[in-house]
């Protein structure tokens, strides 16, 4: 029932653009991207889960607001100067993940169980327009894809994931590498842009390196697969 009288309330103050700019200039500083004192102090640990022994250190940056959800799993931690944004979309990571120093994690974020993120990986849900040549992309709409991350990934330091991509299941990306496109399950990946390189045989029960002519190949089949079960 609560849900419902939120749906209804968020419906509302959306059909009200006046309401909604006022709404939002309480909440976040003109020209800023950080929620006001106040809502940091009194309502977001009200309406944000954070489990069972999770710590988020002292010098993290939270850019967390109350209209999307952020979560933190039990024994999970995120290292100084990191970045949390959930201003466009939920933000939610699992239990004993770690995001490293200096990461940038910008919603819509699913982060699973038993995830390492190396020091200053950015994973960006959003993109900003840039089509309209009358005006700044800073200025321009925004879109929206999903990044997935799922249980027992590794990103190496300074990579890159863009928005809509899925990484799977005890994947592993090498530092420095930019993932424009899912990755499967149990495959090592790397470069610009990533591409497979090594896959774990479950028939042999060892990893494989996977040749360059086939690596698209592999990603394709595991993207088609991934089409088909939706």
């Amino acid at each position: 029932m609560l849900i419902g009288v939120d749906m209804k309330i968020a419906e509302y103050i959306k059909d009200k653009p006046r309401l909604k700019r006022l709404l939002l200039w309480m909440m976040i500083p003109t020209n800023q991207q950080r929620p006001r004192v106040w809502i940091q102090w009194f309502v977001n640990p009200f309406v944000h889960r954070k489990g069972k022994g999770a710590l988020i250190r002292r010098r993290t940056r939270k850019d967390v607001f109350p209209y999307y959800a952020f979560s933190l799993g039990d024994y999970s931690l995120i290292e100084d100067f990191a970045t949390i944004n959930n201003g466009v979309g939920d933000v939610s990571i699992g239990k004993r993940s770690i995001v490293g120093i200096g990461n940038v994690i910008i919603g819509p974020i699913f982060i699973g169980d038993d995830v390492m993120l190396a020091q200053n990986v950015v994973l960006s849900g959003l993109n900003h327009g840039y089509e309209n040549t009358e005006l700044p992309p800073s200025k321009q709409d925004v879109s929206l894809g999903l990044i997935r991350i799922e249980d027992r990934v590794w990103i190496g330091a300074n990579s890159v994931v863009t928005a809509g991509v899925t990484i799977g299941k005890h994947a592993v990306i090498g530092a420095g590498s930019i993932v424009t496109r899912d990755i499967p399950a149990f495959s090592v990946a790397v470069g610009n842009p990533a591409r497979v390189i090594k896959a774990f045989n479950s028939e042999l029960g060892k990893w494989e390196r996977v040749s360059q002519s086939n690596s698209g190949m592999v990603q394709q089949e595991k993207a088609t697969e991934k089409n088909e079960d939706r």
